[in-house]
């Protein structure tokens, strides 16, 4: 084992594709209900188990998201494949549960000021319905996850300071209403590598395996080196989004997912097995450049291309 390396590191890694939900909730324009459900086939046969499809959530306030249930019936037929949805209330849950998601991601903000702004509830109201979502989802019987995903978890650009005893104790009470998994975000792009270690290790020590996923911003140029520091507390899903597009309507500044392709390079390069086929990835990365022209889209691996040793490194040598 490297120096470098934690032995926490897991060997496999599952990238959650987010943009057809994070990506387009940020863009002016609707993409045609036929034109997602080719990114969502081009996606799976890129390799990718794990889509965030939508939302919902009423369509006069994000029509980009308006067609949800026609796409969760679609990708619910693809074999392997789970389907997550974000719903951003007790109606959204109901609806989740209709449509046969797999997950419902449920958004709590640390922050205060972000969380009206965005859900019009404090996050404590956000946790009380949270256990409106679980006794909703037991009565009926369903399998669907929830998970709490707690946002601003580094920060905030409405509040400023958000402090990490403030993000565990969400978390916590996140667990003990009644959600099944819990997820950390960087909405805004504030934190670093540093911040993450401390963070994600505070967080494993109190939820265990129920910690899930991360979810990071590449706002200033961090977004990676921070999926490489919770890499290295043993966290083995991460958020990202084709393109890097992506951002929260209510969080001014929230500009840019880490992008799939990038995120996938990286984790490939150093040995960490995504399931992922890069080249058709790519390929889609361009169908999705072609569907939304005139939109800010990221990322550096589309640019540069694949470095010539890239199959040449150990594990992939024919």
């Amino acid at each position: 084992m490297s120096q470098l390396e934690s032995p926490c590191r897991p060997s496999a890694v599952t990238v959650r594709e987010v943009g057809l939900r994070d990506g387009l909730q940020s863009l002016s324009v609707v993409m045609p209900t036929h034109t997602k459900l080719g990114w969502i086939d081009a996606a799976y046969a890129a390799g990718q188990r794990e889509i965030e499809v939508g939302s919902f959530v009423p369509a006069r306030l994000l029509p980009q998201l308006a067609d949800t249930a026609e796409l969760i019936a679609h990708a619910r037929r693809l074999p392997g494949l789970a389907v997550s949805v974000l719903v951003p209330n007790l109606k959204g849950a109901e609806l989740a549960l209709d449509s046969g998601a797999h997950l419902m991601l449920v958004p709590l903000s640390a922050s205060h000021a972000h969380s009206l702004a965005n859900l019009r509830k404090t996050p404590d109201e956000v946790v009380a319905m949270v256990g409106q979502m679980r006794a909703a989802r037991d009565a009926a019987g369903s399998s669907v996850l929830i998970e709490g995903g707690v946002g601003t978890a580094f920060g905030c650009t409405l509040q400023g300071e958000v402090r990490p005893q403030e993000v565990l104790r969400l978390m916590q009470a996140l667990l003990d209403a009644g959600a099944d998994r819990v997820s950390l975000a960087d909405t805004v792009g504030y934190a670093d590598p540093e911040a993450v270690r401390r963070l994600f290790e505070a967080a494993r020590r109190i939820a265990g395996d129920r910690l899930c996923c991360a979810h990071f911003h590449d706002t200033r140029g961090l977004g990676l080196a921070n999926v490489l520091a919770a890499l290295d507390t043993g966290v083995a899903r991460f958020d990202a989004c084709l393109a890097g597009i992506g951002g929260c309507p209510h969080a001014p500044g929230a500009s840019g997912n880490v992008s799939s392709e990038d995120l996938v390079f990286m984790l490939e390069s150093m040995g960490i097995e995504t399931g992922v086929d890069l080249d058709r990835l790519l390929a889609l990365r361009e169908a999705v450049a072609g569907w939304l022209p005139d939109q800010p889209l990221h990322g550096a691996l589309w640019r540069a291309g694949l470095p010539k040793t890239f199959r040449a490194r150990p594990g992939l040598a024919a």
